[in-house]
């Protein structure tokens, strides 16, 4: 890097010279990046206008506001349609382009779609103010954005082709080359380079991005998306522009750092009064993230500790959404205390694919399949279909040699991945005619192309919602901060009254958190929320004398755990590997099944698991139906021996 310093001092002379000026473009993450980082992107529509109308005076180049996990978020927890949501941050940012992320042939989900789906995502996406689309693969496989490119093209977009970072012995700055040349050969308006785990240097990112500019003869413009996980973010910002880059990627301050981007107040504060200076006002900002404040506050609940800085993410390399991801699931089965060894297992799964950079599709496939070795106690006793699907090519070719023991547990003896079929061919193509048909018979009505698109990216949630919206009883996710108050003989409880707690009920312990409670109103039950081995209910209640706790939700009372699944008992009992919700039943009652086939299918972590069958024999009963909510103690089907 000697070489590298070299140059960074040529380069401080050269902008010390009279009359050296280049402005440094802005892209605002806060509207989906920033909540994403920091909030697990709850927040709700009607929350994120007033701030997106402050935004829209300020003169960014583009604000994000769509894509990535907004459309989940939208359907699982907040009951909103993502399309009207776009729709009417549309309205009151009539001036700024509006971004979005694009998983290239993932598009917004986690697996592969039909050459036509992406095409018509896309005309859709456009078609309700979409402007710019971040398109990126998460393998670096460039053939699964080309299809994406061409029709944001046809269809009057602005491409940003990415590049997604990681560190490997495959990963060479050789490599990186090779890809920015690749991007260059589609004719993007932009290439963005992508470090969305927060690992990169700032040595090393001014040497990327100069070459970069080199190997593309300056002719596209380059930009900079660096999350901040390491702490080291900001110091590449600036390495950055020395080096040449053209536009940066920020979050506001409230948002800002740790999992999420360097602050924009920070970033264009440090460019003001120099050759790169930003031209955007600091008081206009500073409004914009007043309205910022008042969403962290109302949302605080989403708030984790780890979205901060954590410099071990040099070490394990796995950005903070992930790490989420898995406590979560881990806390759900009881093993939140075997988190060391899930991060241990992650590199070594990593390295079994192939080094795939762990951002979204490819962090959940390794970041779930390390979670099933460790709670197994054996490595890939049980192997998710999106690692199988993943071994036979269906998500693109690896950045590197998978693992010859995986390939031929999951292809067969001798046999090794051929990943020379790009992945859409590999996808199902009937997908549009098939949703059309099952929303057909769900809605009673011709689907919309909004809904289709909805349906075959989230087929859970989407018909969840849908079937929701159609009888008129959406309920989102509550999220009014709740304060102590008095209870009515004057004694405060403050917060000694539990919010997660086991109760036992008639010999059968079932884990309780209480995740919010309604506003009171004297002409209505007031509604409690309670999340019962996973499951949230909604109960209604008329109290006479009431206690609210503060913290991450509401106060009392429970459901029993009466009418869920049984539990585990027999040798033939079915259960899941770790907490989820049923995504397929693939067997019926009296059918004769062997050991070891699969049964049913488990989404978990946004990833769908095989389920398999423990014993030889037939279907005795089964218990669950898709939709439902089970943990690894729930029989979903038992067989019985023959």
């Amino acid at each position: 890097m000697i070489e590298v310093m070299e140059e960074v001092k040529e380069k401080l002379k050269e902008v010390g010279k009279d009359g050296f000026k280049k402005k440094i473009l802005i892209t605002e993450l806060t509207p989906r990046d920033g909540i994403q980082c920091k909030l697990a992107t709850r927040v709700r529509t009607d929350d994120l206008l007033p701030l997106c109308a402050k935004l829209d005076d300020i003169g960014y180049y583009a604000v994000e506001v769509w894509g990535g996990a907004t459309f989940d978020a939208a359907l699982r927890y907040l009951k909103e349609d993502p399309w009207e949501r776009l729709r009417r941050i549309k309205e009151v940012m009539p001036k700024t382009k509006l971004q979005m992320l694009f998983r290239g042939q993932n598009i917004v989900g986690y697996k592969p779609k039909s050459d036509k789906t992406v095409k018509k995502f896309v005309e859709k996406a456009i078609e309700n103010g979409i402007t710019v689309f971040r398109v990126f693969d998460s393998l670096n496989d460039n053939r699964n954005i080309e299809v994406a490119v061409q029709a944001i093209k046809e269809f009057g977009g602005e491409v940003h082709a990415e590049i997604s970072y990681t560190r490997s012995p495959v990963h060479t700055y050789e490599k990186w080359m090779e890809y920015a040349k690749e991007l260059a050969d589609m004719e993007p308006d932009w290439i963005s380079f992508k470090d969305a785990t927060g690992i990169l240097q700032p040595l090393e990112i001014y040497k990327i991005i100069k070459g970069i500019k080199e190997v593309t003869e300056g002719k596209i413009p380059v930009l900079l998306h660096n999350h901040d996980m390491s702490g080291m973010a900001t110091m590449n910002h600036i390495m950055a522009v020395l080096a040449g880059i053209d536009m940066l990627d920020t979050v506001l301050s409230p948002l800002a750092f740790g999992a999420s981007h360097p602050a924009t107040e920070t970033v264009v504060a440090a460019l003001q009064d120099t050759p790169f200076d930003t031209g955007l006002d600091l008081a206009m900002i500073a409004e914009a993230a007043e309205e910022t404040k008042k969403i962290k506050k109302k949302y605080k609940k989403y708030e984790t500790e780890y979205a901060g800085v954590n410099a071990q993410v040099l070490i394990h390399k796995i950005p903070g959404g992930m790490i989420s991801n898995m406590v979560a699931q881990l806390i759900e089965a009881n093993a939140i205390d075997r988190i060391d060894e899930v991060l241990e297992e992650v590199p070594n799964v990593e390295k079994d694919l192939g080094y795939p950079p762990l951002l979204t599709p490819s962090s959940q496939i390794v970041g779930v399949q390390a979670v099933l070795n460790v709670l197994s106690g054996e490595r890939y006793k049980t192997i998710t279909k999106e690692v199988r699907d993943y071994v036979e090519g269906k998500y693109g070719r690896p950045p590197g040699p998978i693992s010859k023991e995986l390939a031929e547990k999951i292809l067969g003896p001798g046999k090794e991945p051929n990943f020379d079929i790009r992945a859409s061919e590999l996808a199902d193509q009937e997908e549009w005619d098939k949703a059309v048909e099952e929303l057909r018979a769900l809605l009673n009505r011709e689907p919309n192309d909004e809904e289709i698109l909805l349906y075959i990216l989230f087929p859970l949630q989407a018909k969840e919602y849908l079937t929701l919206r159609e009888s008129g009883e959406l309920v989102p996710e509550p999220v009014d901060a709740v304060e102590p108050t008095e209870v009515a003989d004057g004694n405060v409880l403050g917060a000694a009254a539990p919010v997660e707690f086991d109760v036992v009920y008639h010999g059968d312990k079932y884990k309780v958190k209480i995740e919010g409670v309604s506003i009171s109103d004297e002409n209505e039950p007031r509604k409690y929320y309670v999340r019962v081995d996973g499951k949230l209910e909604e109960v209604q209640l008329t109290p006479y004398k009431e206690a609210i706790v503060s913290g991450q939700g509401g106060t009392t009372t429970t459901t029993s755990g009466e009418g869920g699944l049984p539990k585990a008992s027999e040798p033939g009992d079915v259960v899941a590997p770790m907490p989820g919700k049923v995504a397929k039943i693939l067997v019926e009652e009296g059918q004769e099944v062997e050991q070891g086939q699969t049964v049913a299918m488990v989404e978990a972590m946004k990833m769908e698991n095989e389920i398999h069958a423990p014993i030889s024999g037939v279907v005795e009963k089964i218990f669950a139906k898709v939709g439902d909510q089970v943990n690894p103690d729930e029989v979903i089907l038992r067989i019985k021996e023959k």
